[in-house]
């Protein structure tokens, strides 16, 4: 791991103050000062920051955060604004978000002090479900869209203003369920299985319907249910359980995966061989047919 998001992830401080000490020296590897920026921590390391050993938690905690609007997903905010860190307590200051909620949305959001887990559980196709208003009617165009996916070169509609990510490609919802339909509006709830940048706000923006609200009221089978806004619980033994068994599934099916891929290299090699073997063979059958 990065020197700066070890210290990030395993102390109060931000990456960027992280930087900091790292310039000035504060930080050092096995009592030596350390000012490579790059640096990759290695399992047997010995940092200190301020002379102070960073201990790398070693234990697993995941939290329930209900995110209110107006509060950003970061540790710090060049323009000042309110981040989660600014409402979370003070013991959460290290934890790790599990993927992102923009200013404008609300909801649920997780949060844990292991890196390895707060990764998995981002990238995974786990369900994430919102409940979204709408500044129009949901149009028959948004249905199918909804049912047999999309693909964009251009999904700016919805995305920030200072966004570089242009096109976008928008798998089929896994659920999603018209709770309220008025004139000029619509309510409706969504299930989607990815995380992508300002998806659901790209998504219905390429139809030219504004998301008003969003709430995230579930991720992987993690209910928000009634905890209030700007509240954190922590795990169940239950929920705890369900995500040892993703992480062991996950390593699982990685250990497949890479043996898998061996296989394949290897049938691939003994093909070539083979196909080798015989361009020789017919080679050599045609030269004694020439001798004949």
């Amino acid at each position: 791991m990065r020197l700066n998001k070890y210290i990030s992830h395993n102390t109060r401080y931000s990456r960027r103050e992280a930087d900091k000490l790292i310039e000035e020296g504060e930080v050092t590897l096995h009592k030596k000062m350390l000012k490579d920026f790059s640096y990759e921590v290695k399992q047997d390391d010995s940092i200190h920051v301020k002379g102070k050993i960073v201990k790398e938690s070693r234990e697993l905690t995941i939290i329930v955060y209900n995110k209110p609007k107006g509060v950003l997903v970061t540790k710090k905010d060049d323009r000042g604004r309110a981040t989660i860190y600014h409402k979370l307590a003070g013991k959460f200051r290290h934890f790790i978000p599990v993927g992102r909620l923009d200013y404008a949305s609300e909801g649920l959001l997780l949060l844990t002090d292991t890196i390895e887990v707060a990764t998995a559980l981002m990238e995974s196709s786990l369900d994430r479900t919102y409940n979204l208003k709408l500044d129009k009617p949901i149009t028959p165009e948004m249905t199918t869209a909804m049912r047999e996916g999309l693909h964009l070169e251009d999904a700016r509609a919805g995305a920030h203003e200072k966004s570089k990510i242009y096109s976008m490609d928008f798998a089929p919802f896994a659920h999603f369920e018209v709770r309220v339909e008025g004139k000029s509006f619509s309510k409706i709830r969504v299930t989607i299985t990815e995380g992508k940048n300002r998806e659901l706000r790209r998504f219905f923006g390429h139809f030219g319907a504004k998301v008003l609200d969003l709430k995230r009221v579930a991720f992987g089978g993690i209910e928000l249910n009634n905890l209030p806004t700007n509240k954190t619980r922590f795990f169940t033994r239950r929920e705890y359980d369900d995500v040892h068994k993703f992480m062991k599934r996950k390593k699982i099916n990685a250990v497949a995966d890479i043996k898998n891929m061996a296989n394949a290299k290897k049938q691939e090699e003994e093909n070539m061989e083979n196909q080798e073997y015989q361009k020789n063979n017919e080679q050599r059958q045609e030269k004694f047919k020439k001798r004949d």
